[in-house]
């Protein structure tokens, strides 16, 4: 028996499904990052009292600065997210970029935008 080089249309259409899914929420979470970022909702130092705004100026210089950071983190990830959806429709998805052999469908649920086996990551 031949060694499969890429996975079926109905494989592939499961991970599409599954990253459409992941995408989605990532989307979703970028958004309420960015909102915070931009104070849309309202709530800021701006709201309060001037005695404690010295105190709030700096936590929420802090805080926007890891929120700016996980902004940048999610959107990563759905760029991520996104070339994997090119890759299916290439029908190239799942393949180990370093090895050319299939990535176990295991490691593609719980990481569908994986562009390395295991073997492949460890060998680094």
């Amino acid at each position: 028996m031949t060694e499969k080089t890429r996975y079926s249309d109905a494989e592939l259409d499961e991970f599409r499904q599954i990253i459409k899914e992941k995408l989605k929420k990532a989307q979703k979470d970028y958004e309420q990052l960015r909102d915070g970022l931009s104070n849309s909702d309202g709530n800021d130092v701006t709201d309060t009292s001037p005695t404690f705004k010295v105190l709030e100026e700096g936590a929420a210089t802090l805080s926007k600065e890891e929120a700016g950071r996980l902004a940048q983190r999610q959107m990563k990830f759905i760029q991520h997210l996104q070339a994997a959806l090119v890759r299916i429709e290439n029908k190239t998805y799942g393949v180990c970029r370093e090895t050319g052999k299939l990535i176990p469908k295991e490691r593609l649920r719980a990481v569908p935008h994986a562009t390395l086996s295991i073997e492949a990551k460890d060998n680094r």
